[in-house]
This record gives structure tokens, C-alpha cells and sequence, in this order.
């Protein structure tokens, strides 16, 4: 319904939408949770097989999308570990890797994935979500800081190792359940009884993926995250967008992040 604009870029590929439910067979003692939790059973696989995701983390749970023309490639690969379900009508029913067999080319050999720069802002976020019937009540002020509040876009020279802060914010509506990222200093704008967070009330730390814009044609790029927080049973919350890609983690782990990243990028050179 949107009209075509000379200030709108659509990607030219269609995605569709994984959701991975746990079936209880993660290994004793793991505590992970977000993209680290299914960086083994999902991210690595596919990026080996060269499918192109994009990682959506919620409040609630986790995404990942796949390129439609991409979904031969993404069953034949996880049906070995997963039960696969397709909705229709509202219904679950299974998918066998005979449905998709006509069309199922088998993957070229993966290339040696970029390692790309990762910056660490000194900003702290809020992972939140709101009642639905509540969200009326903070309409205006999500409406003014989603289009009227933010910073401009910072020059070139933005994309040092030390950024100070990072204007990030991400209000996500799925199937009725709202979550939301937004920086500690905005969080203190909305009315505090009106937004739910953890028991723990925890902050979360950033590492921004990417130098420039990062494209959709290239893979591994959230296993270059995943892989190494999963081995050190790291959780993270993952948001790829247009531009670039985003994990947060808990704000007392950021040092060990930043030191395990830093590690691999030594190690591909």
C-alpha cells in the first residue's frame, strides 16, 4: 500500500519467516538464550549452506528470515535436526523435504566469510515490551521519538572502533505481541509502569556489525556473532536491519563480547 518513492529502497528479494520452538533437547547447563541459543542448531548450518538470513530478536522470541527462493536450501539443511512445520490456514503441517525437492539445488561450496569491523557504543539499552491495550497511552511520544526525536545521521567518521553513543530504536508489532529497544535516557520519557522488563531489570550493551551498509547476498554474518558468544554461553539479542546488523548483550559481559570478537577477527586474518 505504500506508494513508490524516490526516498524508499525495497530489497528486491521476498523473505519468509522462521520460528524455532524448542523441543527440550538443549545440552545440560546451557544458559544462552537468543540467537546464541540456536547458533549451532540453525545459524552455522545455514551459513555453511550460503543462505543469506536476517535475524529478527523480540521480546518474546526469536526470527529468522530466509529468501523464498532460498527455502529448498533451508529445509534439505535443517530437516535433519528440526521438525518442519509450514502455517496454512492457521494450521501447522509438516513438511517433509519432498515437498520441497523440485527446484532443490545443492549449495556451492560456502566462501571464506568476511569478518567484518564490529563497533561498541558506550550507550546502554532497555529490552522492553507493553501490554497491548496499554499502548495507546504512550502512542505519542513512540510516534515522536520514532520520527522526530532521533539525531541526525552522523558523518563518515562515525565508524571508528570508539563511538561514545548510537542512535538506535526498535518497536517491533507481531502477532499482536509489542517489543521494544530504546536507550536507557529515552526509556525515561515513557511512564515507568507502562513498560515490562525482565525481573532483573537488566541494561544491555551494543556491538554494531558492519563499517558500511552490509547488502543481503552475503552470508555468515550473524554466525560471526553467534558462533563465538554461543561457545562461551553468551546470550544476545540480534536485530539485522537494512543497513546493518546489531547485538546486544548483557551489559557486565560487553568486555569478554568485545574480547572474543576481537579474537576472531586476529584469527581471520
Amino acid at each position: 500500500e505504500l506508494p513508490p518513492s524516490e526516498f524508499m529502497q525495497v530489497a528486491d528479494s521476498t523473505w519468509l519467516v522462521l520460528s524455532v520452538v524448542s523441543n527440550g533437547r538443549e545440552p545440560p547447563g546451557c544458559q544462552a538464550t537468543g540467537v546464541t541459543k540456536i547458533a549451532r542448531s540453525v545459524i552455522a548450518p545455514l551459513a555453511e549452506h550460503h543462505v543469506s538470513v536476517l535475524m529478527l530478536s523480540t521480546y518474546q522470541t526469536d526470527f529468522i528470515l530466509v529468501r523464498e527462493r532460498d527455502l529448498p536450501v533451508v529445509i534439505h539443511t535443517l530437516a535433519g535436526e528440526f521438525d518442519i512445520y509450514r502455517e496454512e490456514s492457521g494450521e501447522c503441517v509438516p513438511v517433509t523435504c519432498d515437498d520441497v525437492s523440485n527446484g532443490f539445488l545443492k549449495p556451492k561450496p560456502a566462501t571464506s566469510p568476511t569478518l567484518h569491523p564490529v563497533q561498541s557504543p558506550q550507550t546502554r539499552f532497555c529490552v522492553l515490551t507493553v501490554a497491548p491495550d496499554t499502548l495507546p497511552a504512550i502512542a505519542t511520544m513512540l510516534i515522536d521519538v520514532l520520527f522526530y526525536s532521533h539525531s541526525p545521521p552522523r558523518e563518515a567518521g562515525a565508524s571508528s572502533q570508539d563511538l561514545d553513543s548510537i542512535t538506535f530504536f526498535s518497536f517491533s508489532l507481531i502477532e499482536g505481541y509489542i517489543s521494544i529497544v530504546m536507550d536507557a535516557e529515552t526509556q525515561k520519557r515513557f511512564p515507568s509502569d507502562l513498560l515490562l522488563t525482565s525481573s532483573t531489570g537488566e541494561l544491555w550493551r551494543m556491538v554494531r556489525i558492519g563499517g558500511q551498509p552490509l547488502g543481503f547476498d552475503e552470508c555468515g554474518i550473524v554466525a560471526q556473532i553467534a558462533e563465538p558468544l554461543a561457545t562461551a554461553d553468551i546470550s544476545a539479542y540480534y536485530i539485522s536491519t537494512f543497513n546493518f546488523d546489531h547485538a546486544l548483550v548483557p551489559e557486565e559481559g560487553i568486555a569478554e563480547v568485545i574480547q572474543l570478537l576481537q579474537q576472531r577477527q586476529d584469527s581471520g586474518r
